[in-house]
């Protein structure tokens, strides 16, 4: 679905420059890293803040990598080997020094901003093998894998942090974690928003709270707020939220 800002279609012009503003949080936080910083724990359990900067450069690369081939008419896998070689170069990224790290990370951000900068108007809809999509699609991921495990980092920006326009994707991306069994309605206390998921299914959920926390908790990150749930019986806790898309 189409990102969307001020009631129209984000163009994936300004998707690309959200990347590059979130990419220049990251360089800002690289020259502040030490060995003891990396191997605090992230807010991913049994991740470091190591683990989370190797992964934000694994799929960094892995995406620029989708769209090197796609602008070439070929289809490739994001990583070689699959999820269990994605896996293992976590691990062994991870490993690293802090110095190594963030050099290897800042040389990721520079390919991703290289190999995007070189897609076209009308190169948006050129296939990709990442989910069978399109370039938008996988442009989309990589702004949603940065911003995302920027804030998984614990280094400085968090959810409250996330643009509008990253929390309204989010929102719209992460439908199918909504219960089945019942009408979810978010509802933001400090902006115009709210959003109905599932048609008819009772009972009727409403929770309320700002919109990057309303993000937050869909994402599986805790909101920096209390978030207020309405249900039928008083006292009743947050819906139980379904897997990741």
């Amino acid at each position: 679905m189409d990102l969307t800002t001020t009631g129209r279609p984000w163009r994936p012009e300004e998707i690309r420059e959200a990347i590059e503003a979130a990419g220049q949080r990251l360089r800002a936080l690289l020259p502040g890293l030490t060995d003891a910083v990396t191997r605090e724990p992230s807010e991913l359990p049994g991740w470091s803040r190591a683990h989370v900067l190797s992964h934000i450069e694994g799929i960094g690369l892995a995406m620029a990598r989708q769209a090197r081939y796609a602008l070439r008419g070929e289809l490739v896998e994001p990583y070689d080997g699959g999820r269990p070689a994605r896996a293992a170069a976590i691990e062994s990224g991870a490993l690293r020094d802090a110095a190594a790290l963030a050099g290897a990370v800042a040389a990721a951000l520079d390919e991703a901003s290289a190999a995007w900068a070189a897609v076209g108007p009308a190169d948006w809809s050129r296939p990709v093998r990442y989910r069978d999509g399109d370039l938008r699609t996988a442009l989309t991921c990589w702004w949603r894998e940065l911003e995302i495990h920027l804030a998984d980092a614990r280094l400085g920006p968090g959810p409250q942090d996330w643009p509008p326009e990253m929390c309204h994707h989010l929102l719209d991306y992460l439908a199918p974690r909504a219960p089945h069994d019942l009408t979810l309605i978010l509802a933001a206390t400090d902006t115009e928003f709210s959003r109905r998921y599932g048609a008819g299914a009772a009972p009727e959920v409403t929770v309320r709270g700002r919109l990057t926390d309303l993000a937050a908790w869909m994402a599986g990150r805790a909101p920096r707020h209390p978030l207020d749930c309405l249900r039928p019986e008083p006292g009743a806790p947050l819906p139980e939220l379904l897997d990741w898309p």
